[in-house]
């Protein structure tokens, strides 16, 4: 799910970023936000850093010691996505395993178990399927809705993990090859 969140971080100019023209100080705090925003990737209470939407407010500029750079506490508001158990959404096929899928959902990868989706059976074959008996298939770059048993954020690669079911009403696959 999407979620819309205000944050505050402090940004860190060099010192020699430091220009007398307050605009051109505006533009280095804004970038340097930007980068630290892309590099940070992932959080576990926020979930992925999507983007960063509007700029709130840079507060004064606080010189560090030693070093000479100057930190500058800013708000901003930013779009995050995070996983919830019990959510339903949907996901493209990226990959099929005899013992299951994995599905491309945002930014984020999940895992479909063959023993989540009781009616398909595995076909084997150059282009791997599982199909159940009214001929429904889900194959790569097909589009399946599901809805998400259980996720667990990984602090060392800042990614989620989630497993997911097509247990319940209205799940399974929803279209045809999406490219």
């Amino acid at each position: 799910m999407y979620v819309k969140s205000q944050l505050s971080w402090n940004v860190i100019i060099p010192a020699e970023n430091l220009d007398v023209e307050g605009l051109m100080l505006q533009k280095a705090i804004v970038i340097r936000l930007m980068d630290d925003f892309a590099s940070m990737k992932a959080s576990k209470n926020l979930g992925y850093f999507m983007a960063l939407t509007s700029l709130k407010r840079i507060g004064e500029g606080k010189v560090r010691d030693h070093a000479g750079d100057v930190l500058f506490p800013v708000e901003f508001s930013c779009l995050t996505f995070k996983l919830f158990c019990g959510e339903i959404l949907e996901g493209v096929v990226d990959k099929i395993l005899k013992h299951g899928v994995f599905l491309r959902c945002g930014p984020t990868k999940v895992y479909l178990s063959h023993q989540k989706m009781a009616d398909y059976k595995y076909v084997p074959g150059e282009n791997p399927i599982f199909m159940n008996e009214k001929m429904s298939r889900i194959e790569k770059h097909i589009v399946v809705r599901f809805i998400v048993v259980g996720a667990r954020y990984v602090e060392a690669e800042k990614e989620f993990q989630a497993v997911v079911s097509l247990e319940g009403d209205y799940l399974g696959p929803i279209s045809q090859t999406v490219v």
